[in-house]
């Protein structure tokens, strides 16, 4: 994401200056120092007055790219060794050249410096995890706008800053962008920002410079082994949040076994959570006979008024018998997680249990979480429920359809894919996940990028039959798999056998459509194409009512 929004240039720091801050810098030789007041890795987003970060990448070296800087008023350029290699005379006679072993590694502390460390005028909330991340900072997001703050969020489907949004190109931008951003929304009376932290942006070093007031920790399953070398790394990438260098304290769900240890590791204050369901590493769930729950700070207990307040549920402080009354908007045991950690990170940021309270009972919206789609008339018959969802992971698409099979009477059909050149290990365990809880697994296309969609659709279903020949063997009722193709098709296909379903049984039916949940487009190869889930469900249901009153014109 280049300069997101606007930049307003920063008051800046000469180079010498800044790079009293980097001891380990070797400079180019002569006298120059220049007045930084911007910083950038992408070439094509430099304006005057930045330094140019010229970093090795995947493809390419950002130093083949250094003149251009120049040419569009860069000036300085950031390398290492191999970039300064690669520099030609247009950038070395003309600016300073500073090299460091590690330029990534440097540069969040860099463009903190150059915007006036902005994040420290702001309340810094950041949250990580495999699962929720997105619903959990849109729940704080909404309360902290609730109790009268100006807010800013950054994240998987969008940036704000106050009332100005952008599409996001990435869960966490680069450290050059994030900077800019918090010292965009420091000039435009933001005091609270909420950003979800992902582990390539620990990785990676996308959040250097910025210390979180609060870090939250969600769960912790399977994802992204693609990036990670194995789930022991991935961990500690998300623990590395938990640190002073990072964060000055935390909220940890202790519900998983990954949780448990992240309260105990943590070099930082941890408040932790228990919802009083327990996932134990293998795999197994167990309530209330034993586990990390029992030690946790705050416990989930059932409300009085769930029968009158879908929903309902209480936050309970054992030590000292402290209350919140909550309300779950989003459907599943998952969103009651998600809710009851928003609450206390407003609490950790000092906010009254009964104003946080109060806060939380105002519904959010967050798109493409658990989120309705409905035709206009919401009486054809037959038509079902359906739902869009992100979920990408197994233990996600696991929650979301535990979530909807109490209130589906009749047939639960699920449309399922994964992304290509990503996490390949985890396909059969979505598919069998799906399989477990759907009625029937249309398995379909996501977002293939460079695979073959088929292959992808293969593992989903090898993962899928496994369990359905488990559930044969043990007479436990089967799904149905469907290899549905393209994916608009699927989705037609899935509502189309609810529709039919319903209208035999006289039972309504949900379609759950999982995996892209807000994305507005689909890669295929090297393109992206437009394509929302939502559109396509919604094209779907109305084609259905069509061919309902067709019906019903020639019976």
């Amino acid at each position: 994401m280049p300069h997101p929004l606007t930049r307003l240039p920063a008051p800046g720091l000469t180079l010498h200056a800044l790079l009293t801050r980097l001891p380990e810098a070797t400079p180019s030789p002569g006298d120059a120092d220049p007045l930084v007041t911007g910083v950038t890795l992408d070439s094509r987003s430099v304006q005057p007055g930045d330094l140019y970060a010229a970093l090795p990448g995947f493809n390419a070296h950002g130093a083949d790219y250094a003149a251009q800087a120049v040419r569009q008023g860069a000036v300085a350029v950031l390398t290492d060794p191999s970039g300064r290699d690669r520099l030609g005379d247009e950038v070395t006679d003309a600016v300073p050249v500073v090299v460091v072993d590690a330029p990534r590694g440097a540069l969040g502390g860099l463009a903190a410096e150059v915007y006036g460390r902005a994040g420290e005028a702001l309340t810094m909330l950041g949250i990580t995890g495999t699962n929720g991340k997105t619903t959990t900072a849109y729940l704080v997001e909404s309360a902290l706008r609730a109790l009268g703050r100006r807010t800013g969020l950054i994240g998987t489907v969008e940036t704000r800053v106050g009332d100005d949004r952008l599409d996001s190109e990435r869960t966490t931008p680069e450290a050059t962008d994030l900077h800019a951003l918090l010292a965009l929304m420091r000039e435009r009376g933001v005091d609270a920002c909420v950003m979800e932290v992902s582990s390539h942006a620990l990785e990676l070093h996308r959040v250097d410079g910025v210390v979180y007031d609060v870090a939250l920790f969600t769960n912790l399953s399977q994802d992204h082994l693609d990036f990670h070398p194995d789930m022991e790394a991935y961990f500690r990438a998300k623990a590395s949040l938990f640190t002073p260098e990072r964060s000055h304290a935390g909220v940890v769900c202790v519900d998983d076994a990954w949780g448990a240890r992240l309260a105990a590791d943590a070099t930082v204050p941890v408040t932790t959570l228990a919802t009083g369901v327990v996932t134990r590493p293998d795999g197994d769930v167990g309530g209330d006979g034993g586990g990390p729950d029992h030690d946790a700070d705050w416990v989930v207990l059932p409300s009085p008024e769930e029968e009158s307040r879908p929903g309902a549920f209480v936050l309970h402080r054992p030590a000292t018998g402290e209350r919140m009354h909550l309300v779950s908007h989003l459907a599943g045991t998952f969103n009651v997680a998600n809710t009851a950690l928003a609450a206390l990170a407003l609490a950790s940021c000092g906010v009254g249990l009964d104003d946080a309270a109060a806060a939380m009972a105002v519904p959010p919206d967050v798109p493409g979480r658990m989120q309705l789609v409905a035709a206009a008339d919401e009486h054809t018959p037959g038509s079902p429920r359906c739902i869009v969802d992100f979920a990408h992971t197994p233990d996600a698409v696991d929650a979301a359809l535990e979530a909807l099979r109490p209130s589906t009477p009749g047939r639960l059909v699920v449309v399922l894919g994964a992304g290509g050149d990503r996490d390949r290990g985890k396909r059969p365990a979505m598919g069998a996940a799906a399989a477990r809880r759907a009625d029937v697994v249309v398995v379909t296309d996501d977002n293939p990028r460079s695979e073959a969609p088929e292959s992808i659709r293969e593992a989903l279903l090898a993962g899928a039959r496994a369990t359905v020949d488990e559930q044969r063997a043990s007479g436990a009722p089967v799904a149905q798999l469907v290899d549905g193709g393209a994916r608009s098709a699927a989705i037609a296909q899935a509502v189309e056998l609810a529709t039919t379903a319903a209208r035999t049984s006289g039972l309504a039916s949900t379609v759950a459509v999982l995996g892209k949940g807000h994305e507005k487009g689909q890669q295929v190869g090297a393109v992206t194409h437009p394509f929302d889930d939502r559109d396509a469900v919604l094209a779907a249901l109305l084609a259905a009512a069509g061919e309902s009153a067709r019906a019903g014109r020639t019976s």
